[in-house]
């Protein structure tokens, strides 16, 4: 059994994107699975293929192979090898160890937190292979979990669910990053647990000191309580009572009783204390993707520039913004011509101290642009 695709989805492959939507696939078979993609009599690539969803055909290899499960594993088995160094250096520390499309995994996550792993597959045809995901990561961790409820499942056709697949998975693991440590809880926080792929942009703020500082869409606090170790006052921003509850208790597991919690609506909290004359020496927005989609960027836009605007007029000179996006719609051009005009509205200038984005266990592959999302930068307000 083959997959045909019409000259477009033919043009993407040879591109080496690994997409193809439904709408550029011929024919193919009726059952989601691993399959070999044709254009013609012409062979392009092995693909997870789902004949129910837009995102039909996700390829994994380029070349053939006679074990098409075989030649997936292997990218698995790449992939482990590639954070193996970081893994051994830093067991109690937190990785992304598979990153989908990014390591020739499409639909596959696997994030690592002091030796526990948390799988999530949204693609149909990994759902069989969870058992063998779950043997190659046996030689790195205690224990796997499968945290299998992303909505996106259920575009696949696939149950929502949260089960172990190895080992005894504890509720909550403690998580060294730098001088910091943080809990993450594996079955119920979000996403995987914790927020990875910022994990070196935050190690990066121990490097500033000042007097106050405000950590905005904090969640459970990464940034705050990094830079609660050189501000004498930081405060963490959030609209969910439960995050912060949690920025809490990494406050107090580090010993800071300089990290206080905020509950509110990020763009009236930065009006006010606008109004109010507050200053800060710095301020981090981590925010939420504003764009999910392409339909999503002019109004994300205005959301991003909105609350970099305010960000930075609570800045004293001299202060430092950190701001970040995390919507791939939203693209590195756009996302620094946003910032440019809210200084220009702010009637500030600033200077760009670093640019910034992914870690190296979040890898971006340059022929499928939509693996490079993360945009974080650092400005200086003159």
């Amino acid at each position: 059994m083959r997959i045909q695709v019409n000259a477009k989805g033919a043009a993407r492959l040879l591109s080496r994107h690994l997409w193809v939507f439904r709408r550029d696939v011929v024919s193919g078979p009726e059952i989601p699975g691993l399959y070999p993609v044709y254009w013609g009599r012409r062979f392009l690539a092995l693909a997870l293929y789902n004949p129910h969803t837009d995102l039909a055909v996700r390829a994994y290899r380029f070349g053939p192979a006679e074990d098409p499960v075989a030649a997936l594993l292997e990218n698995l088995a790449q992939a482990l090898a590639r954070r193996e160094a970081a893994l051994h250096q830093d067991p109690e520390g937190g990785y992304r160890l598979v990153h989908a499309e990014g390591d020739l995994l499409p639909g596959l996550v696997v994030d690592y937190y002091a030796g526990h792993a948390v799988v999530q597959a949204t693609a149909h045809a990994w759902e069989g292979l969870l058992p063998q995901v779950a043997e190659a990561l046996r030689p790195y961790v205690q224990s796997v979990l499968a945290k299998n409820d992303a909505r996106a499942r259920e575009l696949e056709g696939l149950p929502l669910y949260v089960r172990p697949l190895l080992g005894e998975v504890p509720e909550r693991v403690q998580v060294q990053e730098g001088r910091v440590r943080y809990l993450v809880d594996l079955k119920a926080g979000q996403k995987t647990g914790a927020y990875l792929d910022q994990r070196e942009n935050r190690l990066y703020m121990e490097r500033f000191r000042g007097e106050r500082a405000l950590d905005v869409f904090s969640y459970a606090g990464g940034f705050a309580l990094h830079l609660a170790l050189g501000f004498r006052e930081v405060v963490a921003v959030d609209s969910s009572a439960e995050a912060l509850r949690r920025a809490e208790e990494n406050a107090r597991l580090n010993g800071l009783g300089n990290l206080r919690v905020l509950e509110a609506n990020a763009f009236d909290l930065l009006r006010r204390l606008e109004r109010e004359g507050e200053r800060f020496d710095l301020v981090v927005l981590d925010p939420p993707a504003f764009a999910k989609g392409k339909k999503d960027v002019e109004r994300a836009y205005r959301a991003y520039k909105e609350v970099n605007l305010r960000a930075i007029k609570l800045l004293k000179e001299g202060g430092i913004l950190a701001t970040a996006s995390c919507s791939y719609h939203m693209t590195e051009p756009l996302f620094y011509a946003m910032v440019a005009e809210a200084a220009q509205d702010a009637h500030r200038l600033l200077r760009v101290v670093e640019k910034r984005g992914q870690p190296f266990d979040h890898p971006v592959l340059l022929n499928h642009p939509e693996t490079h999302y993360l945009k974080f930068a650092v400005f200086q307000v003159l």
